[in-house]
């Protein structure tokens, strides 16, 4: 019973969830930001290679 007690307690395993969901949440984010970054970008350099 003192075992099971215990392993209610526990609650490292949803702390370590918790920080994955955030670390995802950043990944998401991240890859979001980079499309637009790079889609931009790419019209740049296709504007300079033009001027060019």
């Amino acid at each position: 019973m003192a075992k099971f007690l215990k392993l209610i307690k526990n609650d490292k395993g949803a702390t370590a969830i918790e920080y994955g969901l955030i670390a995802a949440l950043i990944a998401v984010a991240a890859i979001g930001a980079m499309g637009a970054v790079g889609t931009e970008l790419s019209g740049t350099f296709s504007s300079v290679a033009t001027k060019l």
